[in-house]
């Protein structure tokens, strides 16, 4: 048997306190102007908090395996290092594995260790001896590290399935699946194919699936933290019955393919544990009919502010503007950059029972308790702006609108945050000073957002380094004057704890594991009111908000980058 190890897991999150101001983002290999060297940054260093060192998770898991491996005298041991050898993974068959939790992580001439996860059932321990021709050597891992070997193994299973059967499959295009249990199909590898690659897609996260038809296999891709990645390649021959059969799940017509079509999949538990809500959308390409599934977990908890990334001092400062009864904060960014979900954040540090909090959503991504939340439907002519309309007759104190999307929704949304209601929605900018202009260019009265808009907040998404892999390193001054460190605070940087990715099994080789926000907030003063009043440009407003203490994306995620939260390199990904 091999030695106990101790695993460290370190994934800190920053209390932000220490900032500096910058001008608007450059590239980043253009180096800081002079002009950056008389900007202000008070002393500090970059500090953390010890209850944010690992992953949502990992600390209860890690705990109890390494406790039971104290208590049994067996090795504790890290399946992201190690990793899974695939010989050792066929010495024992899966339904073993599956009944017992355990998996195969290496083999020699003269034994096969396995991981457990419960040392205390005698019964499987047994089974597994049995099973194996080599003397066996247990040792103890994580529950969910064991789980998602074992789910691999069993999806790898079932798509081997697959390819074995497709012959039988070929015209499942021609027939109509009812999805009854009994209909001859509902059992057959197709079925089982396409539930483990939704199975694996909530398993690992992802937030898209995309079905894409290519001249040799059909490529299936996941979005994870906002990148996507490869999956697996399905085989040309099954491609066709793949297709049919999400469109099938969706009730979308499956003798049409030459139209684009819209649909929606609702599963229950069964989805890795939880509920989801999946919408679908095919599109005609040149190979065929590609889908691409929006997965929204409709069980998942909706975060609070302290958990978005936010530096401690515009946590303080966010907090209070959303308790204010009355004005219209706006949260801006590009799709998928997380604006929905700092909306839910706000709204779960204000929603009590003293309040009315209605929502206009499309589509609603979480469920909260004691809010009255309204689903968006086109079809049945309902819009945001109609939607509004009834609200504003329904008695709220805070109304949240998914997203301003044209002029009618704009004013309506304006005019109620000046008639006693707090207004959160979303809007499409690039930055903060820029949703001030884009709402008269939208068409609402100047004067009206000046009095209306409390604040702007603009975000984008980072991938978190993973706590597992990522080493630390110590950046070169050009490294520090390449990402836009003005020279008078390179002395304060070279004392963050700076990371680079590596890679491992529980990354995906990534070197990345989660996301964390980069923010900027502007909080309307008299000053800027007057600019805005006055229809004053983008240029104008930027100058003074950064005047009074605004700062820009990138000073914000450099911050996070000398705490070791992520890389530089995934910060210019993400802020252009």
């Amino acid at each position: 048997m091999t030695n106990v190890h101790p695993l460290h897991h370190s994934d800190p999150e920053l209390e932000l306190d220490d900032v500096y101001a910058a001008p608007a983002d450059r590239s980043v290999d253009e180096p800081a102007p002079e002009a950056d060297a008389d900007l202000a940054s008070p002393p500090g260093g970059f500090r953390r908090r010890a209850s944010d060192q690992v992953e949502d998770g990992e600390v209860n898991d890690l705990d109890r395996a390494r406790q039971l491996a104290e208590s049994h005298g067996l090795p504790l041991v890290d399946l992201a290092v190690t990793g899974v050898s695939p010989e050792a993974t066929k010495m024992v068959p899966l339904a073993v594995l599956e009944r017992v939790g355990a998996i195969p992580y290496s083999v020699d001439e003269n034994s096969l260790r396995i991981a457990l996860t419960d040392p205390d059932n005698v019964h499987g321990i047994d089974e597994l001896r049995l099973t194996s021709r080599l003397p066996v050597e247990f040792a103890v891992a994580p529950l969910e590290d064991v789980m998602v070997e074992v789910r691999r193994l069993s999806r790898a299973n079932v798509a081997f399935a697959a390819v074995l059967e497709d012959d039988a499959y070929q015209a499942i295009d021609d027939e109509d699946d009812d999805l009854s249990a009994d209909d001859g199909i509902s059992e057959g590898p197709i079925v089982r194919l396409v539930n483990s690659i939704i199975f694996q897609a909530a398993e690992d996260g992802a937030s898209d699936v995309h079905f894409e038809p290519q001249e040799d296999a059909l490529l299936v891709r996941f979005r994870v933290d906002g990148v996507l990645v490869i999956s697996q390649r399905i085989p040309r021959q099954l491609a066709v019955g793949v297709i049919t059969r999400m469109k099938v799940l969706a009730k979308l017509d499956i003798a049409e393919r030459r139209k684009p079509q819209d649909g929606r999949i609702t599963l229950g538990a069964g989805a890795a544990g939880r509920q989801l809500d999946i919408r679908v959308a095919t599109l005609p390409t040149v190979y065929g009919e590609s889908v691409v599934m929006r997965l929204l977990d409709k069980s998942r908890r909706a975060p609070t502010l302290a958990e978005l990334g936010l530096s401690e001092a515009m946590h303080v400062q966010l907090a209070e503007l959303v308790k204010r009864p009355t004005g219209a904060i706006l949260v801006t960014g590009p799709t998928g950059s997380g604006k929905s979900t700092t909306l839910y954040a706000a709204l779960a540090g204000i929603n009590n029972p003293e309040i009315n909090v209605i929502t206009v959503e499309d589509p609603v991504e979480y469920r909260l308790a004691g809010i009255n939340q309204v689903q968006i439907n086109t079809r049945a002519g309902l819009t945001f702006a109609t939607v509004l309309r009834s609200i504003l007759r329904s008695d709220p104190d805070v109304i949240m609108v998914g997203e301003i999307r044209d002029v009618e929704t704009a004013k309506i949304s304006i005019e109620a945050a000046l008639t006693g209601h707090l207004v959160l929605s979303t809007l499409h900018t690039n930055d903060a000073p820029a949703a001030v202009t884009r709402l008269s260019e939208m068409g609402v009265e100047p004067f009206l957002t000046a009095s209306a808009v409390s604040a702007v907040l603009a975000q984008r998404l980072m991938r978190k380094l993973c706590s597992t892999c990522a080493e630390g390193y110590e950046p070169s001054e050009e490294e520090l004057l390449a990402a836009r460190i003005p020279p008078e605070h390179l002395d304060r940087f070279r004392q963050g704890d700076f990371r680079r990715k590596i890679g491992c099994n529980r990354c995906s080789n990534t070197g990345y594991r989660g996301r964390i926000g980069v923010f900027q907030l502007l909080e309307m003063s008299d000053t800027l009111a007057s600019l805005a009043a006055r229809a004053a440009t983008k240029d104008e407003i930027e100058r003074v908000a950064f005047e009074e203490g605004m700062r820009t994306l990138w000073a914000d995620g450099m911050e996070k980058v000398a705490a070791g939260l992520t890389t530089i390199e995934e910060l210019a990904r993400v802020v252009s």
